[in-house]
């Protein structure tokens, strides 16, 4: 069973030997640009980790999965080409560097089951050849937005996916 909790310094290496694996996933299923050149880069870890974004995934006591949560506004999210973002008002949260071993599964299951108990709008992106990534959100009912631009200038899918607010109890 995965358990999810906030990553911690000391998280630090697990985190980037698991982030590694994810890199090597990537490269094994046709995908080796969406993280080339060392990235996502230790600050980056860093960085969600000191702002509390930064989540571990656990099973037995070891991590075995990465992904950062981040409150919008995310500004490469600014500007939405060839589409539009579902809900363009509403706050959100954004999922960055997803990442586990590869014999670890239900890890974007366990992820969403997170999520869904923080937040019903959720927004990612992902490369054009991370078929993997693609599957999972359609799977999970994220819909097809249009193409962002990252720092870097690069290209990448935009997705988001809303949740209907439950009625609460009178």
């Amino acid at each position: 069973m995965l358990t999810i909790r906030t990553a911690t310094l000391q998280d630090i290496s697990a985190v980037m030997d698991v982030l590694d694996a994810g890199r090597g996933i990537m490269l094994a299923s046709g995908n080796p640009n969406q993280w080339a050149a060392g990235y996502p880069t230790r600050d980056m870890v860093l960085s969600d980790i000191s702002h509390g974004y930064g989540k571990v995934m656990e099973t037995a006591g070891k991590v075995a999965a990465y992904f950062a949560c981040i409150p919008s506004p995310d500004p490469t999210y600014a500007i939405i080409e060839n589409g539009a973002w579902l809900d363009d008002e509403k706050p959100y949260y954004v999922v960055h560097r997803i990442a586990s071993y590869p014999v670890v599964h239900g890890v974007f299951q366990t992820m969403m089951s997170y999520l869904d108990g923080i937040t019903d709008n959720i927004r990612i992106d992902t490369h054009r050849d991370n078929h993997i990534m693609q599957h999972n959100l359609a799977k999970y009912g994220f819909q097809y937005c249009g193409i962002i631009h990252i720092a870097s200038g690069a290209e990448r899918l935009a997705y988001q996916r809303l949740k209907p607010l439950q009625p609460t109890a009178q």
